[in-house]
């Protein structure tokens, strides 16, 4: 009697991820994986209350202990230090918020998206996970002399291990002397 190995179906993308926030003259791109469940039900980069993104960002850039209330300010606030963002991940299925739970993820075009802001030199990717999407599937972009390819600690919560006061010292070293 055979037994014939069956193929994994894999599951159908549930998330998609946000547009880019980026202008023309970002010279830093910062990469999520995919937003969680509260970012994507906002349709907001970094929503849930208790990722450190925003706090942190405000304390780098601009020395101010709380980031601007209103999202759009939020944005404004990175552009202003020529900072854009985006994520590694274009869609994916995952339930649930944790990056551990990703599964048949597909990768943004970051060829063309470099292409059209050529400014941009430096890639900080939010996690491990945003890092390892991003060589996944930008293989021919690893090479490139030109771009400086961060793997950054993650600023969500469940990456408790990393408090405030380390992640600062870590994102500060790439962020600070670029903005």
């Amino acid at each position: 009697m055979f037994h014939v190995k069956q193929r994994k179906e894999l599951p159908e993308p549930n998330c998609f991820g946000l547009a880019p926030s980026v202008d023309g003259d970002c010279e830093v791109l910062v990469l999520g994986s995919m937003p969680g469940v509260a970012s994507l039900s906002a349709q907001q980069y970094y929503a849930f209350p208790s990722n450190r993104f925003w706090p942190m960002m405000a304390q780098l850039l601009e020395r101010k202990a709380e980031p601007p209330a209103q999202y759009e300010e939020r944005l404004r606030m990175l552009l202003r230090h020529r900072i854009a963002l985006w994520d590694a991940i274009a869609s994916c299925y995952r339930p649930g918020s944790l990056d551990s739970a990703i599964e048949n993820e597909k990768g943004n075009d970051f060829t063309e998206f470099l292409r059209r802001y050529p400014h941009i030199h430096t890639i900080c990717c939010n996690g491990g996970k945003s890092y390892a999407c991003f060589k996944r599937w930008n293989k021919n972009l690893l090479s490139r002399p030109d771009l400086e390819i961060h793997k950054m600690p993650s600023t969500s919560p469940a990456n408790a291990r990393w408090r405030m006061p380390d992640l600062l010292k870590a994102w500060g070293a790439v962020i600070s002397p670029l903005a």
